[in-house]
């Protein structure tokens, strides 16, 4: 019997760990008792897009809890000073440490918390029992719990029609698959796609390939910079989700449109400076690896056991290019996976919007008939806006959730005095 299931376990829900674990701390007998469930064998975020050299787009003060915590020995600087590199770090004059450090200190936070996470769990199902509680099932296992809190993650998303392969790709998987080659023989890359995931993986390939053309083809004249600048920046700050949340339907869609060039299909300024400079050297020295194929899209892929035939049309006239590649790459962005697929006949229970969407209350709780709570980390962005689900708001969204459970059981507890029952 638990206070607190949940399932998946990246950084959202390891964010919450910690903050249930800080409470504990100081509980005495209020504490909750939590499990997490993931079905990977071992923690790992975003392992395929681990690039060498690639920064975090989020200062290292929005870890896992300094917003919500200033004082944890959960912290980024508490990490640094674990790993004998704090000094080092204050040196190195950066707010942004690299993808792979920042995965380092997240593996880190998580084994900390290794005695309430059970690994290689893949959860099938949630039902609810007679007494009102839900059961989590996983195999042959089932965990009874008061409450559940969803994070499963994102999953690639490709073009209609494009099918994933040997040859074919989607950028989640590129550090996993890129091994496979050979650099020595390695003739030509496509990658398609015009944000973050698609320059890196671009600048990647024509740095770790030197024998191999990458063509990086995308239906925007260039790739656009990311609006990063300090009032922009204040749409990722906790009171923003305060006030999407409070705001009319209309006033959202308005919001989510100004501000979409914070985060989505947009690239760090001085990557776009990099490879336009090595683009330019490239002509200057008259042997061009790097290709842009702008205003284009793909209209056409033919697989064979040694590569993929890319078509790529040319849309203001229609012209047509065949690449011949070893490996195509989609750097098409991801989705939110159904928060509801796991609740089966309680999906169906949940309230939903005019447009079918999970209405959710301001504590991540999904809105339903049913008692306990369901409480989504991710999957709410029409409800809490663009940073509801991203890092920068993780500390502060766990820190959320844990106080609703709280707030929820002493409730629960204030009405068995009060009635007797």
């Amino acid at each position: 019997m638990h206070d607190v299931i949940g399932i998946g376990f990246g950084p959202s829900n390891l964010a919450l760990a910690i903050a249930i674990d800080e409470h504990n701390r100081a509980a005495g007998a209020d504490r909750l008792d939590a499990l997490f469930l993931d079905r990977q064998p071992g923690f790992g975020w975003h392992r395929g897009m681990l690039i060498e050299g690639t920064t975090m787009q989020v200062s290292f003060l929005k870890d896992l809890v300094t917003q919500r915590n200033p004082a944890s020995d959960f912290s980024f600087l508490s990490y640094l000073h674990a790993r004998g590199r704090l000094v080092d770090f204050i040196n190195h004059k950066t707010m942004f440490p690299t993808r792979v450090e920042y995965h380092d200190y997240l593996e880190w936070a998580a084994a900390r918390m290794d005695p309430v996470v059970r690994y290689g769990t893949e959860v099938t199902g949630v039902g609810l029992d007679a007494d009102g509680l839900f059961t989590v099932t996983a195999g042959g296992s089932a965990w009874r719990t008061r409450n559940v809190v969803v994070a499963v993650g994102l999953e690639a998303s490709v073009p209609a029609g494009a099918e994933l392969g040997d040859r074919v790709w989607h950028n989640l998987d590129l550090m996993h698959r890129v091994g496979e080659l050979d650099p020595r023989t390695s003739r030509r890359f496509t990658v398609v796609g015009a944000g973050q995931s698609a320059a890196e993986a671009t600048e990647y390939l024509h740095r770790s390939f030197p024998n191999a053309e990458v063509c990086s083809v995308f239906s925007r004249y260039g790739y656009s910079p990311a609006d990063d600048s300090p009032f922009a920046n204040r749409i990722f700050d906790p009171q923003a989700v305060e006030d999407f949340y409070a705001s009319p339907e209309q006033f959202k869609r308005t919001l989510l449109d100004y501000h979409r060039n914070t985060n989505y299909s947009v690239v760090d300024l001085d990557l776009i400076e990099e490879l336009y400079s090595r683009a330019y050297q490239e002509k200057v020295r008259g042997e061009q690896r790097l290709r842009m194929f702008n205003a284009s899209r793909v209209v056409d892929t033919r697989t064979g056991p040694d590569g993929v035939a890319v078509t790529v049309e040319f849309l203001p006239t229609g012209e047509r290019t065949v690449l011949e590649s070893d490996v195509l790459v989609y750097a098409t962005g991801c989705r939110p996976r159904d928060p509801l697929a796991l609740l089966g006949d309680l999906g169906r229970r949940c309230a939903r919007d005019e447009q079918g969407r999970p209405q959710v209350e301001r504590d991540y709780r999904l809105r339903a008939d049913f008692p306990g709570g369901v409480y989504l980390q991710g999957g709410t962005e029409h409800t809490h806006g663009i940073s509801s689900s991203l890092l920068s708001n993780g500390a502060v969204r766990a820190g959320e959730i844990r106080d609703s459970v709280l707030a929820a059981r002493g409730a629960a507890v204030r009405e068995v005095a009060l009635t007797g029952s």
